[in-house]
């Protein structure tokens, strides 16, 4: 194949580096290219990459076999539209299809019809519109430029003003803005490669887009990346039913829907759908979507790629990339570092001699990439851009990567040279933070993540730790919060800690009645002391037993139109918050993490699990919830319904277990203050649910969309009503 490649930045030397590799591709052209691609391939610079129609004119004179068009510019201006007219096969969207980068409005408007997770959002062309979304999401602020900005248009500060200023000075040259909910949690690049109807994943990278160390100084269009991302291997979702890892859940919550979305609308998208993500507490959201591939990224990403480039282009952009496309991969880690300019990104100075960079292109697992050069007259390399250049670094270890990469920067110089030299530490040091806890490594040695549920997260023991070999769990419980199936944002502060020591209080009371539970120790890890148990490893039973002495909730929706709750026929006139003849049993199914808990009968328990153990489980429930029900009601509180779970040792034997009778498992209520026919007052996450159902939140319970984030006043009155079912049922204040 012949190929042409169009741009001039770092982004294009990585790609036609990839391309050379590929044993179909025969001859490479770049244009314009740069001077370390001049090097490499013959650069055509007497054409515009904008203009579309002189270039096309020129890809079909000399019969290239596939353009790949590299940069976001020519897309938006539909250079690929003029291609794709003469013939020509172009790897890169339509100019329609190009608006999920070129208009983050748009954007917006794909992922809400097509379902895909993102944040909150508001369009504005005006001050006041934009002020009333600031108001709305609150700080910190988030407020972008609504067109292309280079990855630079985007402004994130806790200062009001700042934001409204940046929203104004879009509005002041004829733009406008979206200004977005924050979304926590750290940032991941997900590249697509798409035919307009298949697509096919590369590997996650994280890229460093803030000029300095710890993420200080402005925004650039991106310092250095790496790949892949061992804090996220144990990072699940569940989607229809099926348990994903990171990847896969990008692939099925975010771009496939995106990509059929595209489709439907009649503008299929081919190309590279490069997907910002937020791995938040809530899951994975997207930030925005670029519709090419990133740089830096696509250095440390193309490095590892170990499949033909050209062939998998040309696949895509002739629709041949099939629905069971996979790649491969080699071995170990690749780091990109960028050097850039003096006065980067304000305005980089240009013309500095470089020296050094053939020095370090021959160093071991060392890949030096142009960006922004040239050649003097005198034939010497110099800076002609911001970001000038990006060395790579491969290794088996993330470690022996980074410290390639750095080796190839400290051969490389010239006059006002900067560049961060913190690429990738974080996720050495262990500290990167997902879903608002922090890596394992960091925290826990010793112990291997095993899984994570709404709002705890399991491990397992780790070869040469004092419990391997111990058939048991660690146990540590978050403080994220739940609710209708969904983990909301944020979490509530120390709420993990309290609900575990109240599980606690309430074991050891039960285990003085003679039930037997799961708590093995609570020596744990210091990093989660207080919120970590060590746990009995067991067979869960897969139901949830939930017993209720007081009518409310699902329970009271099901009793209004069927008269019956799981099955049990009720008297009648019952209302919110009626006290039921006697406590009943009403089990239900136990979903995964974004699927939905359904009540089943007795009868459905009996086929699910048999009819022995389903017997057991209810007598069991009852009993622990009349003892618990009696203890609550000595303290002033009604214990109006709980859930336990239950799981089985070695023996058959029925075992509590998970946490027990907390406000996240039950409805309290004060008990001076019930009264029938009402919404009761309660000491529980409740609270959370009527906020979510309610006007002010704006959120449709029955629709697709995510739950919005929870204002900082639900989250402190919600930790203060945890705080006080536990001070009044432990007479504890810690």
């Amino acid at each position: 194949m012949k190929i042409l490649v169009v741009g001039p930045g770092g982004r294009e030397h990585a790609i036609i580096r990839a391309l050379k590799r590929d044993a179909a591709v025969g001859e490479v052209h770049a244009l314009p290219g740069n001077a370390g691609i001049a090097a490499e391939v013959l650069c055509h610079t007497h054409i515009s990459a904008q203009d579309g129609p002189a270039l096309a004119e020129f890809a079909a004179a000399e019969s290239y076999d596939l353009v790949i068009i590299g940069p976001e510019a020519p897309l938006a201006a539909g250079v690929a539209d003029e291609l794709r007219h003469l013939g020509v096969a172009v790897f890169g969207p339509s100019q329609a299809a190009a608006q999920l980068e070129s208009s983050k409005a748009f954007a917006k408007e794909v992922m809400a019809a097509a379902h895909v997770p993102t944040a909150q959002a508001v369009h504005a062309a005006d001050a006041a519109t934009a002020a009333a979304a600031l108001d709305r999401f609150g700080a910190p602020y988030v407020v972008k430029d609504d067109g292309l900005a280079a990855g630079k248009g985007v402004v994130v500060t806790s200062d009001r003003a700042a934001a409204l200023a940046h929203a104004e000075a879009c509005f002041d040259v004829g733009g406008s803005v979206v200004v977005e909910e924050f979304l926590d949690g750290p940032e991941v690049s997900l590249f697509a490669i798409c035919d307009g109807q298949n697509l096919v994943p590369l590997t996650p990278a994280q890229d460093f887009k803030r000029i300095f160390d710890d993420d200080a100084g402005p925004n650039t269009g991106g310092m250095g990346a790496y790949t892949p991302l061992d804090w996220l291997h144990s990072y699940t979702e569940t989607h229809g039913g099926q348990t994903l890892d990171f990847t896969e859940t990008v692939v099925e919550k975010v771009a496939r829907p995106t990509l059929e979305e595209m489709a439907r609308r009649g503008t299929p998208f081919v190309g590279v759908l490069y997907c910002g993500l937020a791995v938040t507490s809530r899951g994975v959201r997207v930030i925005e979507f670029n519709a090419r591939f990133g740089d830096p990224e696509t250095q440390a990403v193309l490095q590892r790629l170990d499949a033909p480039l050209g062939t998998l282009l040309y696949d895509a952009a002739t629709g041949r990339l099939g629905a069971q496309r996979q790649l491969q991969w080699c071995e170990g880690y690749a780091v990109g570092v960028v050097m850039a300019a003096e006065n980067y990104p304000d305005a980089p100075r240009t013309g500095d001699v470089i020296s050094g960079a053939d020095q370090a292109e021959q160093l071991d697992d060392v890949a030096v990439l142009h960006a922004g050069t040239a050649t003097n007259d005198a034939g010497q390399l110099i800076t002609a851009g911001g970001r000038v250049l990006a060395v790579v670094g491969s290794g088996p270890s993330l470690q022996q990567a980074v410290d390639r990469a750095y080796a190839g920067v400290g051969q490389i110089s010239w006059a006002g040279e900067q560049h961060r030299t913190d690429i990738a530490a974080k996720a050495l040091a262990g500290t990167i933070e997902v879903g608002g806890q922090a890596s394992v490594a960091a925290q826990l040695p010793g112990w291997t993540h095993a899984g994570s549920g709404k709002v705890r997260e399991l491990y397992t023991a780790a070869p040469g730790s004092d419990w391997e070999g111990e058939n048991v769990l660690l146990m540590v419980a978050t403080d994220r919060i739940s609710a209708y199936d969904h983990v909301l944002s944020p979490g509530i502060p120390d709420k993990g800690r309290t609900l575990t020591q109240l599980s606690l209080w309430w074991f050891r009371l039960l285990e003085a009645e003679g039930l037997r539970h799961h708590v093995v120790s609570t020596e744990v890890p210091e990093a989660v002391a207080g919120r970590g148990l060590i746990v009995r490893r067991l067979t869960m039973v897969s139901a949830e037993a939930i017993v209720r002495g007081y009518l409310t909730g699902s329970a009271l929706a099901e009793y209004r139109k069927t008269g019956e709750v799981s099955g049990i026929r009720l008297p009648t006139g019952l209302q919110d918050g009626s006290a039921l003849p006697e406590p009943i049993f009403t089990p239900s199914t136990k979903a995964q993490q974004g699927d939905h808990d359904e009540n089943i009968t007795f009868t459905q328990l009996e086929e699910r699990i048999g009819a022995d153990l389903a017997a057991r489980l209810r007598a069991a429930s009852l009993h622990t919830y009349a003892l618990a029900e009696a203890r609550a009601r000595e303290a002033g509180i009604i214990l109006a319904d709980t859930k336990f779970e239950f799981g089985l040792d070695d023996d058959g034997g029925l075992i509590l277990a998970d946490e027990v009778l907390t406000p996240d498992s039950s409805r309290f209520w004060p008990a001076q203050d019930w009264q029938p026919g009402r919404a009761q007052p309660s000491f529980d996450k409740q609270f959370v649910r009527n906020w979510l159902t309610s006007p002010e939140s704006g959120w449709d319970r029955d629709g697709d969309a995510a739950p919005p984030a929870l204002p900082q006043e639900v989250v402190l009155a919600t930790r203060q009503r945890y705080f006080d079912a536990y001070h009044r049922l432990t007479g504890r204040t810690q």
